[in-house]
């Protein structure tokens, strides 16, 4: 039995390798140009606070608390670039990934998940990734440790308060929150690089992302420590910026597709207009938005 499920295992995360390549938003991985040179990928580390740092590469940031238990590693980007993940991560910690945890099913933050099971580390993740990812990713890809309410791991003196977020990026988002660093991991519920991605392929939702943004915000005091899923550490203004951006917008778009505008008349009338030069091309969130209030 062991032996024919290590070599299951070796066939899988073979397997894995070859469809990291693969990059199709529609399929739940994050849209990528091109082919990669991966091993000119920069990959650096960065002290958040208390045990948090995080990990900066090609993808979703990787949180990382680290003491003596180990470490407790939050998303791992694309299957090519694990085994530099790990020997980067080595070289601030013991080595010990204790439990990787999943904020969400793209495959910018969980492509290398079927790389560090095959490495004997446990994923944690909501039953909902776990459902998306079985649809697309071999078995050695899943999580083998699955939530629907919040779950805390106690590690390095630090815990890991894992808290279930309405559908709002997706419908399996998870926050963790590392309580004596008072660090918050966000996924891609929050970002500081773009506008929201509300990807309702995977079940995303306006009304969970506002939703989830107000509750994120009333988690955090004065203190805290943001982390993005993409972009750079924040605080709880920034949260609230953002979703009082989405709010505006979205208010604005209810109230054209309510005159019956297409969505061209929308984006004409530029909802955004404000919030371009922070949040860049806002066409990907405008179209969602637009969807999602009944535009056709």
């Amino acid at each position: 039995m062991r032996t024919n499920a290590r070599l299951r295992l070796a066939v899988s995360v073979g397997f894995a390798l070859m469809i990291g390549l693969v990059v199709s938003f529609g399929t739940g991985v994050e849209a990528q140009p091109g082919e990669v040179d991966w091993n000119a990928v920069s990959l650096s580390t960065h002290h958040v606070a208390g045990t948090v740092h995080y990990l900066e590469g090609r993808g979703g940031n990787i949180g990382l608390s680290i003491g003596e238990d180990g470490v407790v590693m939050i998303d791992d980007q694309y299957g090519p670039l694990a085994d530099r993940i790990r020997e980067t991560i080595g070289g601030i910690s013991n080595g010990n990934i204790r439990f990787l945890i999943n904020t969400h099913v793209h495959g910018d933050h969980t492509g290398g998940n079927a790389n560090f099971a095959a490495m004997g580390v446990p994923i944690v993740a909501q039953d909902r990734v776990r459902a998306r990812l079985a649809a697309n990713q071999p078995d050695a890809a899943l999580p083998v440790l699955t939530f629907s309410e919040d779950i805390t791991l106690n590690l390095n003196g630090d815990p890991a308060h894992v808290i279930p977020m309405p559908a709002g990026h997706t419908d399996g988002d998870s926050i963790i929150h590392f309580v004596e660093s008072d660090v918050i991991h966000t996924g891609d519920m929050f970002r500081t690089v773009a506008f929201p991605v509300i990807d309702r392929n995977n079940g995303g939702t306006l009304d969970g992302t506002i939703e989830a943004l107000g509750l994120l915000a009333g988690m955090a005091g004065p203190d805290t420590k943001i982390l993005p899923g993409h972009g750079v550490v924040s605080g709880r203004a920034d949260v609230i910026e953002f979703r009082d951006m989405v709010i505006t917008v979205s208010e604005r778009v209810e109230a054209l597709v309510a005159q019956g505008r297409s969505y061209d008349e929308v984006a004409a009338a530029d909802p955004t207009r404000e919030y371009r030069e922070k949040w860049g091309d806002p066409e990907r969130f405008l179209t969602a938005v637009y969807a999602e209030l009944g535009g056709e």
